[in-house]
């Protein structure tokens, strides 16, 4: 429960943060199903800032809605960082926002070489994307929980370092 209550109040904040700048946020995600835009969306007041979610499971999703380049997907694999960067910046695109967050992974099952509990989260603008690689493999509940968490934390810390 210490968990929720910690995205809850990470929600919070990045509302504050985002109406305080006026800004619009979006999500594209895969692995984590949804929980990063329901999170956000728990928070008394997110329609002042929060446009809309992607879930895109399947690759082809990923590729017709948020402009994820296929050639990418062959070569780097679904989960990757060009792909997760690619969501961001089509996310922004689509819902026509300042910035996005993305997830996409294998929070169960591994696949073509990838481990499982590899997860790559995104966050930025069209403009200026970042991302990083989770690695660690507790089960696909708490690989998507810890995900929903991590993507929350550098959303935020990347609007208080921009704004």
């Amino acid at each position: 429960m210490e968990k929720l209550t910690d995205n809850f109040l990470l929600a919070q904040e990045i509302r504050t943060r985002m109406v305080e700048t006026g800004k619009t946020l979006s999500t594209a995600e895969s692995c984590t199903s949804g929980r990063i835009a329901a999170t956000l969306t728990q928070v008394p007041g997110a329609s002042d800032y929060f446009q809309g979610g992607l879930i895109a499971y399947q690759d082809h999703l990923k590729v017709r809605y948020l402009d994820v380049r296929q050639e990418d997907i062959n070569t780097y694999d679904v989960v990757s960082q060009p792909v997760v960067e690619q969501m961001v910046q089509g996310a922004c695109r689509l819902f026509q926002t300042d910035y996005a967050i993305a997830s996409t992974g294998y929070a169960g099952t591994g696949e073509n070489d990838v481990p499982s509990g590899t997860i790559w989260i995104g966050w930025g603008s069209a403009q200026e994307v970042h991302s990083i690689c989770l690695t660690h493999d507790e089960g696909r509940e708490l690989n998507t929980a810890h995900a929903t968490t991590q993507a929350l934390e550098h959303f935020l810390r990347f609007v208080k370092e921009t704004y």
